[in-house]
């Protein structure tokens, strides 16, 4: 990516299209899986606050989903 090009892209310079398809499909998964995340936090959270669960129990209900969420998105 630092190497010296003549000129710019618009004129032919050549570019590292697989690297950028990496980059781009990590931005994707890690978006893909942070939102995941966020939401089965937020589920586990409203079981441990809002009802009588408890802390393990949802705790449990967090991986559970995490689990469920990763196979799913798969």
């Amino acid at each position: 990516m630092a190497e010296h090009h003549h000129g710019p892209v618009e004129t032919g310079a050549s570019m590292d299209y697989a690297e950028h398809e990496k980059t781009y499909n990590l931005f994707v998964n890690a978006a893909k899986y942070g939102t995941m995340f966020c939401v089965t936090l937020l589920i586990a959270m409203a079981a441990a606050f809002f009802t009588s669960a408890g802390f393990f129990s949802a705790l449990l209900l967090l991986i559970i989903l995490n689990v469920l969420g990763f196979i799913i998105l798969r």
